[in-house]
């Protein structure tokens, strides 16, 4: 089975190559001629730990292939996963599809065969359907059908996560790519973890909303903390009790100085104004989104105020960037 991912980010890369691992035949596009070319030499264009070392010998084994070659690739392919960039569109907040839409022109004009199409990229509900509508636009006669497959990787751990993930969720309603996406996962499926198969908009829907649970843990712990300093209490501790409890569990209870990254920014807005779209109220999720910008100028002002209300002329270290 040959496989090939749109994109050569954090997604497409790592997803790409621990696809290789498992024995199949993997190329990576990108369009960054640059880009490949470091690839093939064995550059890394990102940082992640055991990453260049998978490259590198499923590389020498001819398993794992980079090209800015799309039409030929995707031609010869039998699944094809978009992996392109989903950034927050300045204007309005919603995630930005301009590339995913391109994606799926190019790949409308390249298949032949029966291919199955994969959003790997986060997307909001309808993006699914709506590729299909471009691929059907740019070639009627394609014999393709579509699959949502999030991605749930996080930075620094993201191959252990593949590897080992909690789960794995596929969005699609045709038998034919069900048995397709089952072939692909059947090295995790055999070691026991759960492939749960579901519709395109219940896949698209479980990313975002996994995400915005996920930030809503960690805004609630910082507001404890806050009131933890006020009252006394232990917020390290009061988070250990809470993390006991089989029904909350220990992670995300730490307190910081609120979340960012790549991800959890973005998908927040991007669920609210899904909510936006079909008419629905998202409080619980825009308040997050809120608190969280808060708690960020709240951190800000308390190093202003150690170091006695005025910062200019001074050093500030930071110990960590992530």
């Amino acid at each position: 089975m040959k496989i090939v991912f749109i994109g050569t980010g954090y997604v497409g890369l790592v997803s790409g190559t621990c696809f290789s691992e498992f024995g199949f035949d993997v190329t990576c596009v990108d369009l960054q001629e640059s880009k490949i070319e470091d690839l093939n030499q064995g550059i890394m264009p990102i940082y992640e730990p055991g990453l260049e070392e998978l490259v590198l010998r499923n590389k020498q084994k001819s398993r794992l292939h980079f090209t800015t070659d799309l039409l030929t690739t995707v031609s010869e392919a039998d699944v094809v996963f978009i992996a392109v960039g989903t950034p927050t569109r300045e204007s309005d907040g919603h995630a930005d599809l301009k590339y995913v839409d391109a994606a799926a022109r190019q790949i409308g004009k390249a298949l032949q065969g029966y291919t199955v199409v994969v959003t790997k990229s986060t997307v909001p509900v309808g993006m699914g359907r709506r590729v299909g509508e471009i691929i059907r636009d740019a070639n009627p006669d394609a014999d393709f059908s579509v699959a949502s497959n999030p991605e749930f990787l996080r930075e620094g751990s993201a191959i252990e996560d593949f590897m080992k993930p909690d789960r794995v969720v596929v969005g699609t309603e045709e038998k034919r790519a069900q048995t397709v996406m089952e072939s692909l996962y059947e090295p995790l499926s055999k070691s026991g973890v759960p492939v749960l198969y579901t519709d395109l908009e219940t896949s698209e829907l479980t990313k975002y909303a996994a995400n915005a649970f996920l930030a809503t843990k960690l805004v609630f712990i910082n507001e404890i903390a806050d009131l933890c300093e006020a009252c006394g209490a232990d917020v390290k501790k009061v988070g250990e009790g809470m993390g006991l409890d089989s029904r909350i569990g220990s992670k995300f209870l730490l307190p910081g100085p609120g979340y960012g990254g790549s991800c959890f920014p973005k998908d927040t807005l991007a669920l609210v104004r899904t909510g936006e779209t079909y008419n629905t109220n998202m409080s619980v999720v825009e308040n997050v989104a809120q608190s969280n910008e808060n708690r960020k100028k709240l951190m800000a002002q308390r190093i202003i105020n150690s170091v006695g209300e005025d910062v200019n002329g001074k050093t500030i270290a930071v110990l960590g960037v992530t």
